[in-house]
């Protein structure tokens, strides 16, 4: 049986993976945080440790997929940021 969560992709450490979050779940994605146990509970945020996977329902990958694309390629502020 699969998961009804799927990884769409990972942050550098927990600040980052905050801001991700609230991003799509700004747009109305559900999303969940993993990060390994001994990088939380020691409070690392950097290397392996450090990373934390975005997790989705299944039913609404490409949604978070698209919104992470345009996040990371700029699209998202397009129009929206000041001349200068």
């Amino acid at each position: 049986m699969s998961s009804p969560w799927i990884a769409i992709g990972e942050a550098a450490g927990r600040l980052e993976a905050e801001i991700l979050r609230g991003m799509l779940e700004s747009l109305g994605i559900q999303v969940r945080l993993s990060q390994e146990s001994a990088g939380s509970t020691y409070g690392i945020g950097v290397g392996p440790l450090g990373r934390v996977e975005l997790l989705v329902p299944r039913g609404e990958e490409a949604a978070a997929r698209s919104a992470l694309d345009d996040y990371f390629s700029g699209k998202q502020f397009d129009g929206d940021a000041p001349d200068g």
